[in-house]
């Protein structure tokens, strides 16, 4: 132990040679302290699984975050900022219960196992037909723009009510929300362009759930609204706003869940050829996957009150960076934590956190994911990756996403 806390150096997380394969150096991070002040990032850095879960379900520790977000703005976009950062108030991800609790309930059967297993018999139909133009026998082509990211946002634009030509507009917003709230957004052109972007996209979610009330459909918004709880426990108001933080989560998430999955798989050939002999596999790979390499790095909180974690005094107001991906190989909790293995069983990661903040959309994810996957394992034997070293990710202290993922079908 001595000789850790001797050799470990602090690295900046946006590194791009340490975003690329961040893992070593959070085991190596993990192992110095699993709750460590960086004063490269100022905040804490905590990584040890049973750490990170306690957080998670810790009174007080805040998921407001919407503050700092608003005080990174620059001076010249800040007359753009005070709607939008109103509409990120009301995303249930930013609240603390009881708030939270309020806002996550209006949508609780909606996103249950059983009610999203309805559009099962869709999304494989989207899929076979996405698959058929997209993905010939033997054709090279890039399976994140040819499937893991098209399907999931048509799967999502379908469940939400979104009509197909209002496609392009849709998701233009969402991919901008994207750069506001992952961090993405520089300067003041492209943070007036997040800012609008987000005040458009309640804009005309505001007016999706006019016409459903006017004329309801089989989707989401029609859904909610014969629940009756809006107006009554949840305003329209806070309805819309939640509606936009479901459009800009809808999508990301399941897209590098899809990638990350196959991309495992494929660098395992003893795993793949595991799934392959039994389907009834995918599943667990997709566990495994959110395990090993989840499409989601860390999650931002901030402490609401002086707390003690770990051995550590952290104060009101200090920020917390609660990083899953350490914590999901931490060898505390999975044994042999650095490998992909079908045989763990797939229970007790974080990958969709845990506590009042677990994903409501895991449900959503998982089957969209493991319908995918299947079908991409079952209908091309030859799947392979073109140039499995050459992959690069997106920037990001929050996604682990690939930027392109090279493959023969």
């Amino acid at each position: 132990m001595t000789a850790t806390l001797l050799t470990f150096a602090e690295r900046h997380l946006l590194d791009p040679a340490l975003n690329a394969d961040p893992y070593g150096y959070l085991n190596a991070l993990r192992d110095h302290d699993p709750v460590h002040w960086s004063s490269a990032h100022r905040a804490w850095l905590v990584t040890g699984y049973e750490q990170v879960k306690a957080c998670l379900r810790h009174p007080a520790v805040s998921a407001e975050r919407v503050r700092p977000l608003a005080g990174a703005v620059p001076a010249d976009a800040e007359q753009d900022a005070e709607r939008a950062f109103g509409i990120l108030g009301r995303w249930m991800v930013f609240n603390d219960p009881p708030q939270h609790r309020r806002l996550r309930q209006v949508f609780q059967e909606q996103f249950s196992a059983r009610g999203i297993g309805r559009y099962r018999t869709f999304v494989g139909r989207a899929t076979q037909a996405m698959l058929a133009r997209r993905t010939g026998a033997g054709r090279t082509g890039n399976l994140m723009t040819d499937i893991a990211h098209p399907l999931p946002a048509l799967v999502f634009a379908r469940w939400l009510g979104v009509p197909a030509e209002h496609g392009p507009s849709f998701w233009y917003w969402n991919a901008r929300v994207g750069d506001l709230v992952l961090g993405a957004a520089q300067g003041e052109a492209e943070y007036r362009t997040s800012l609008q972007s987000l005040v458009q996209l309640e804009d005309y979610l505001a007016g999706l759930v006019r016409e459903r009330r006017e004329a309801p459909k089989q989707d989401l918004i029609s859904s909610v609204l014969a629940g009756g709880q809006i107006g009554e426990t949840v305003s329209e108001l806070e309805f819309v706003g939640l509606l936009t933080q479901m459009a800009f989560a809808g999508g990301e998430t399941t897209s590098n869940l899809i990638a990350n999955t196959i991309r495992a798989l494929l660098l395992d050939p003893s795993q793949l050829e595991a799934v392959r002999a039994d389907p009834a596999l995918v599943p667990v790979a997709i566990e495994e996957s959110l395990r090993f390499d989840g499409p989601s790095k860390m999650s931002i909180r901030t402490a609401a009150r002086d707390l003690t974690l770990g051995g550590h005094d952290i104060r009101a107001d200090d920020r917390i960076y609660l990083v899953t991906a350490a914590a999901n190989r931490d060898p505390g909790q999975f044994a042999d934590p650095d490998s992909f293995s079908l045989e763990r069983g797939g229970t007790g990661h974080l990958g969709f956190g845990h506590g009042a903040h677990f994903c409501i959309g895991a449900a959503l994810a998982r089957l969209v994911a493991a319908v995918v996957v299947e079908a991409l394992l079952t209908e091309h034997p030859g799947l392979r990756l073109i140039d499995p070293e050459s992959h690069t990710w997106q920037l990001s202290l929050l996604n682990r996403s690939l930027t392109a993922l090279p493959v023969r079908y």
